[in-house]
């Protein structure tokens, strides 16, 4: 169950790049943002009442600090990065986040960079440079900037979550639900004082806000956090590496997005570096694993 768990965990998010993009057509991105953190605030707080978990937030500072720059700033400028440019590319410059988080955990938490951890380290940054393409500013090179912030943004609530878990009163569903809520917050206010386009209520767009707001903001993240309990830290990792993948893959597919040569290089240095990384995670984990039974 653990294996299918990641599997559908990694198709609806994957997914989700090209259902945001299409819904992009009838809602301006930050109205489409406030409202589906809005709907998956809510979904999450009536599953915590159903479970009978109390609603009181812990450690409201670190919980509001993941808020704003995960799901505020990093969803935010995710939307704002699929105005003009392409579900895939946005998808693979914004799940280079591995390679921030590794950044931000030797610059915050005192974590270097050793031996192996090198090499996706820089494969990653010259991905990422030919994914940019900073020789060729055309119209869509704002976007990829845009997406790689986010995935900074994302790496930021990455470090955040793993403060938070060092608390001994962490609860990942209340975590979860009040980050997300908090999240709503700002966005709303950046809905109302941002000019945007009237909104279109279609069938799509009524059936993409509530995939996203009961799916994706809420389902999935409860899905993520069986996932995370269930598997080995790995094998996790490489479950959610096939996200980017399947949206670039049905962005293709769907949408008719293509990728020039220097973009197929940038993408495939990423790609590569990721799983590489998650290798070596892996094989950390293995070694470490047989020291704690022992204890």
């Amino acid at each position: 169950m653990p294996v299918v768990a990641i599997l559908l965990l990694s198709s609806i998010w994957g997914y989700n790049w090209v259902v945001m993009k299409l819904a992009l057509r009838f809602m301006g991105p930050f109205d489409f943002n406030a409202l589906r953190m809005v709907l998956g605030a809510l979904v999450l707080m009536g599953f915590m009442l159903w479970k009978g978990i109390s609603l009181r937030p812990g450690n409201v500072l670190l919980t509001l600090l993941l808020g704003i720059s995960q799901s505020a700033a990093g969803t935010g400028l995710i939307l704002w990065a699929l105005v003009s440019g392409g579900a895939g590319k946005t998808a693979i410059l914004v799940y280079a986040m591995p390679f921030w988080i590794m950044i931000l955990a030797w610059i915050f938490l005192g974590e270097k960079i050793r031996g192996f951890y090198w090499l996706p380290v820089i494969a990653s940054a010259a991905g990422l440079f030919f994914l940019l393409e900073p020789w060729s500013l055309h119209g869509s090179f704002f976007s990829k900037v845009l997406a790689v912030v986010a995935g900074v943004f994302w790496a930021v609530g990455a470090i955040l979550i793993k403060m938070l878990q060092e608390k001994p009163d962490f609860d990942l569903v209340s975590v979860t639900t009040w980050q997300t809520a908090f999240a709503a917050l700002p966005l709303t206010v950046a809905a109302v004082l941002i000019p945007s386009r009237p909104v279109e209520w279609t069938p799509y767009l009524v059936g993409a806000m509530a995939y996203n707001g009961i799916v994706v903001c809420a389902a999935a993240f409860l899905l993520w956090t069986y996932v995370i309990r269930k598997l080995p830290a790995g094998i996790g990792g490489m479950g959610l590496l096939a996200t980017p993948i399947i949206g670039m893959a049905t962005a293709w597919i769907q949408l008719g997005e293509h990728i020039n040569h220097w973009e197929a290089a940038g993408i495939g240095l990423l790609l590569s570096a990721l799983a590489f990384l998650t290798f070596l995670r892996a094989r950390e984990n293995r070694r470490v694993a047989p020291m704690i039974v022992q204890e």
